[in-house]
């Protein structure tokens, strides 16, 4: 049985509170965690506060910020092989998208390394001849990063990285599922010589810690992945601090085929975006909308990939699709997928016992047409489902993918130039593919609308959003104001 521990104000503790942490392939448990409650979480909370004015970060230059990101990046990449290990182990995700995802992340922390001395204000040009204005760009303070258990270190990166190249410190929270590997990782963190507070990892449960890390009043920033339910109870905690908020949360998304696309690319596109991960994913690709025209031969083709994925031990660098991360998540597609039938959609492909054991389900294909309200369309199932729905023109296909409180993600197959421009200009998404699907870069800010969040991480914008602006004013005459009754 492996442990693991909190990591708080530079320290490693085991935490007032234990709990079991079981292997999605088997069910079995292999690990014991750290639970985080009231003095873990506020002790976590103040580190941060003091470290943010302590001059040994507050006064480090934003080139020495960028030089302690890529010290991160380094430890990470040397790091990879043992937290890909912990990472399949944990969540089930198969280990040859766990190596080369870790291996990924580290140019996120050298981007923002980069990025960290060229977060710059600006002069106002302003209207008073014996003045000068300009703003400064400032760190926000102290932020919440709250990530759920898949891919979190990706989504660690992208809330970790720019908020420490503007200056800010993090209490990172790892989901009470599977968070070994973020904790794990704080001993690459630990390595890395960030003064101690700077960055803080826990774990535990939402009323004793998420809630209470979401409302104290030490917390400047809130940066959340996750459902939208969650993401309602933390707005409503942010109320007792005040604390900005940047939300990234579900999505239902769609992928559309028009006649004219290659189909061999839009179906493979297809897989990655729906049955990679086996599903778990925000940006998911889970509903097809495929032209009328050629629905049964794209449907038969990728019937026939579905079909062919190799189904094993997350461990195995062979495998293709692994378990889902918990029987909850098992038992809720099995539910809305039955419904579904039950609504009249027709089984394709899927939803049948596998030998494997602990929490597999199969790769699902689910024939939605002329059966709207079939559960699967608006549900996001967190899962490889995917629903489907034929389209007869341009106007129907756009009408349908807007159809949806979800805003996140969408792809689109056409060789059509100008019809992708029409179709991107209008979808209701805050990343769209163009033949292709999943696709991620550190330069590329992402994030949604609607029920899919707000704010956007990746990029430049991702480093503003843990910033506010301060405003200097100065006079330059030497002359006594004339009427000191009347504002300048």
């Amino acid at each position: 049985m492996e442990t693991f521990k909190l990591y708080i104000d530079g320290r490693f503790e085991a935490g007032a509170a234990r709990f079991l942490s079981r292997n999605p392939a088997t069910g079995e448990p292999w690990a014991e965690m750290p639970e985080a409650r009231g003095d873990e979480v506020n002790r976590a909370v103040m580190a941060a506060q003091r470290a943010f004015n302590d001059p040994a970060w507050r006064g480090l230059t934003a080139g020495g910020r960028g030089k302690l990101l890529l010290r991160l990046a380094d430890l990470l990449e040397a790091n990879a092989d043992e937290l890909a290990r912990l990472e399949t182990l944990d969540t089930g995700k198969i280990i040859r998208e766990t190596r080369a995802q870790i291996a990924y992340i580290a140019e996120y922390y050298r981007y923002y390394a980069g990025l960290a001395d060229k977060i710059e204000g600006r002069v106002l040009a302003i209207d008073k001849p014996d003045m000068e204005s300009w703003i400064r760009r400032e760190p926000v303070g102290a932020v919440a990063a709250i990530v759920p258990w898949n891919s979190q270190l990706f989504l660690s990166a992208v809330k970790l990285g720019p908020a420490l190249a503007a200056g800010c410190t993090v209490v990172l929270k790892a989901s009470e599922e599977a968070p070994a590997p973020l904790l794990a990782f704080a001993r690459v963190i630990d390595q890395a010589g960030f003064p101690p507070g700077v960055v803080n990892v826990i774990t535990g449960f939402a009323a004793e810690c998420g809630a209470l890390l979401s409302a104290h009043p030490a917390v400047d920033h809130i940066a959340f992945t996750g459902g939208p339910e969650t993401a309602r109870h933390i707005v409503r905690n942010s109320a007792e601090n005040l604390a900005r908020t940047s939300l990234e949360l579900g999505g239902k998304s769609p992928f559309i085929v028009f006649d004219d696309a290659n189909l061999e690319s839009a179906a493979n596109a297809q897989v990655a975006g729906i049955f990679a991960a086996s599903g778990q994913s925000c940006v998911a690709g889970s509903r097809l909308l495929v032209a009328e025209s050629i629905k049964e031969r794209f449907l038969a083709l990728l019937t026939r990939k579905a079909e062919a994925i190799r189904i094993g031990a997350p461990e195995d660098p062979e495998t293709q699709f692994g378990p889902l991360c918990t029987a909850r998540q098992k038992q809720r597609i099995e539910e809305v997928v039955g419904k579904s039938l039950e609504q009249g959609a027709r089984l394709v492909t899927g939803h049948y016992a596998l030998e494997q054991g602990g929490h597999y389900y199969p790769p699902t294909i689910l024939d939605c047409d002329g059966h709207p309200d079939a559960a699967c369309l608006r549900t996001e199932l967190f899962g490889p489902v995917l629903s489907v729905q034929s389209f007869r023109d341009e106007a129907e296909a756009i009408r349908l993918a807007n159809d949806s409180a979800y805003g996140l993600a969408a792809g689109v197959f056409t060789r059509d130039l100008a019809r992708a421009h029409r179709v991107t200009g209008v979808l209701r998404a805050g990343v769209v593919w163009l033949n292709t699907y999943r696709a991620i870069s550190p330069m590329a800010p992402f994030g949604g609308y609607g029920e899919s969040g707000s704010g956007r991480e990746g990029g430049i914008s991702a480093a503003l959003e843990y910033t506010t602006t301060r405003t200097v004013w100065l006079r330059t005459s030497d002359e006594p104001i004339d009427d000191p009754f009347v504002m300048r």
